[in-house]
């Protein structure tokens, strides 16, 4: 396996890590727990999936981390499930601390629960990571996904 490869199966195996909890997740909207201080903040990520049909199905798994520790490989803080097969394309997060954050997502057209990948781990479902960042031979670093979020703040990714 070339470098290329195994770096696009590390991207995979970060995303398909997360899949269990996601797959236990059936609403559209998450909450995480609140901030201690009195004015919490709120995340809200629509995801434009493009006008193919095939793309029109299934559900995106979402999940949020608070911390470039937790996003290398850490637990979630909180996730969310969008069921685009109903017309859903948006996920909300409440009760966010003032802060940075970074969400990876994937498109699960085939409602498996898990990301779909070729024989070499390369992934053959669209995924997503915040900032609409991308990676440089893998899933892109938490340097260019991690985000503040303050008050309502709102992010449009492009996932197809």
């Amino acid at each position: 396996m070339n470098l290329s490869l195994s770096i696009a199966a590390c991207a995979a195996l970060s995303l398909l890590a997360a899949s269990p909890v996601l797959a236990a997740r059936s609403a559209q909207a998450a909450t995480a727990p609140a901030a201690a201080s009195t004015a919490a903040s709120s995340l809200t990520i629509t995801f434009d999936i493009g006008s193919d049909p095939a793309h029109q199905t299934g559900q995106i798994m979402v999940v949020l981390y608070n911390s470039e520790v937790a996003y290398s490989g850490g637990a979630p803080i909180a996730n969310a499930m969008i069921d685009v097969a109903k017309g859903q394309r948006t996920a909300t997060f409440n009760g966010l601390a003032a802060g940075d954050y970074g969400f990876k997502a994937f498109h699960d057209l085939d409602g498996d629960g898990k990301m779909t990948t070729n024989p070499f781990g390369m992934p053959v479902e669209p995924y997503a990571f915040s900032n609409n960042a991308r990676g440089n031979m893998g899933p892109a670093g938490w340097d260019r996904a991690h985000f503040t979020v303050s008050g309502a703040t709102a992010q449009t990714i492009s996932i197809h």
